[in-house]
């Protein structure tokens, strides 16, 4: 296919469209195309298109291992996020159990200050139950000895008025032998 290419294009060059004989140093197109047989006679000859290919082989393999570097680090890279998204996930859930046990936490924490208020009130109740009872003892001993001081003011009124200067000598010597019987 190349072959026949190539002769077809030779055959339809302008210099067999030209006047006077072909082979000819005169004819600028048959000089031309002398100079280029020879330019790829030389290039031939010097082996380029052989360079060329091994360069362009060359180029192909570069390329062909830059791809296959490209799809091992594609590979290691997938392999990586996997892990990382992996690590994220068992991250999550660690955070999701901590939330879950402070939560838990911190309704434990909350029964019991419920539970310690409780306690707390009901010893101040029992506190302020106490100083009303304590209150009221007070109240009712200040009313009895109140009582009690009225009622021995109004008896030695009483007994004063009844009583002659002969009976209160006689019940105060009583009284001093009972105080000096118990002194002894």
């Amino acid at each position: 296919m190349k072959k026949l290419s190539l002769i077809l294009m030779l055959a339809a060059t302008p210099a067999f469209a030209a006047k006077g004989p072909f082979a000819s140093l005169y004819n600028t197109n048959y000089v031309v195309l002398l100079a280029f047989l020879l330019f790829v006679g030389v290039l031939v000859y010097l082996r380029v298109p052989g360079l060329l290919m091994g360069l362009l082989d060359a180029r192909a393999e570069g390329i062909r291992d830059e791809l296959n570097e490209a799809k091992a680090l594609r590979e290691e890279a997938q392999t990586i996020l996997a892990s990382y998204e992996r690590k994220q996930r068992e991250v999550q859930e660690q955070a999701n159990r901590i939330v879950e046990q402070a939560k838990k936490e911190a309704e434990i924490a909350a029964a019991k200050a419920i539970a310690d208020l409780n306690a707390s009130i009901e010893r101040k109740l029992d506190a302020a139950q106490d100083q009303i009872a304590s209150a009221q003892a007070s109240a009712v001993k200040e009313v009895r000895d109140t009582a009690i001081q009225v009622a021995v003011e109004a008896a030695g009124e009483v007994i004063a008025k009844k009583m002659s200067d002969a009976e209160g000598n006689k019940l105060i010597d009583v009284a001093i032998a009972t105080v000096g019987d118990k002194l002894h």
